[in-house]
């Protein structure tokens, strides 16, 4: 097997391949690179990207990501990351967290994240209700799947699930792809 690259060769490829700088990009897709990406470092010099792809490759932490000031989407499922630590520097513009199908079982550090909406955790190791309740601290949150955790397989059924989710995160409009309707809802 090919020994994996850092995530500054990753960036040197990808701008090789579109005759671009990558400082300049909006967009950076580095998603199923071979070797994959193992290292993130010098991300952060992707100052004008608004979204950041670096699924299924092999990074276990987020870092290098603070000097990206303009960052919306950050999309890092299928990689091998424990822990959300380190997402609190793009927590002024993060809009949208793609970490499905990772090893995450602490949800520590995403209450900084006032703007996000999307949060994608699906198959991933979180287990405790503590965990979970650490997204009221979300107010924009409005999309989540969760779908694949032990805590949402724990349940009795689907609809028990998206009862006790609707009660603990009332800003949140869709769950695991369907939308929430509350009894509040026929009545505006």
């Amino acid at each position: 097997m090919s020994k994996p690259m850092s995530c500054k060769d990753a960036i040197a490829l990808w701008e090789k391949a579109h005759g671009a700088a990558a400082a300049e990009a909006r967009e950076v897709e580095l998603q199923f690179q071979w070797p994959p990406v193992e290292k993130r470092s010098r991300s952060s010099t992707l100052v004008a990207c608004e979204k950041l792809s670096l699924s299924s490759n092999m990074i276990d932490k987020i870092a290098g990501i603070a000097g990206m000031k303009n960052l919306k989407i950050l999309a890092l499922g299928r990689n091998n990351i424990k822990s959300i630590a380190g997402i609190e520097t793009v927590a002024d513009t993060l809009e949208e967290l793609w970490i499905s199908y990772n090893i995450i079982d602490k949800l520590k550090g995403i209450g900084a994240m006032k703007r996000l909406r999307v949060f994608y955790i699906s198959h991933n190791m979180i287990k405790e209700w503590a965990e979970f309740n650490r997204l009221q601290d979300c107010p924009a949150l409005k999309d989540i799947n969760f779908t694949g955790n032990p805590l949402c397989e724990a349940q009795a059924d689907v609809e028990t699930w998206r009862t006790l989710v609707a009660a603990r995160l009332k800003q949140v409009s869709k769950l695991d792809g369907i939308p929430i309707v509350r009894d509040t809802d026929f009545l505006n």
